[in-house]
């Protein structure tokens, strides 16, 4: 792990995002904190809290709307997904 001040941070930026891919950077500033740089990875968001609930209402609507799937007693997640995928909602 490689700790730097958030001066040091802006006058080698590009050093230090190529660094933050392979091990932990920690960017220190004396006004704000402390701030680990990470990259993102295919398994992150950039969805904000009110677009993550949003989502959540809107899964929850179509459920009550009648537009959902109930797996079938003894199948498999593979089975209930290829299911999904043929009926083309997947």
């Amino acid at each position: 792990m490689k700790v730097v001040s958030s001066r040091e941070f802006r006058s080698r930026m590009g050093e230090y995002l190529r660094e933050a891919l392979t091990s932990e950077v920690v960017i220190k500033s004396r006004d704000f904190g402390s701030f680990k740089l990470v990259p993102l990875t295919e398994d992150d968001t950039l969805m904000t809290k009110e677009e993550f609930f949003a989502k959540i209402d809107q899964a929850i609507s179509n459920l009550r709307a009648g537009n959902g799937y109930t797996m079938m007693e003894g199948e498999s997640l593979e089975e209930f997904m290829e299911r999904m995928e043929i009926e083309g909602n997947v």
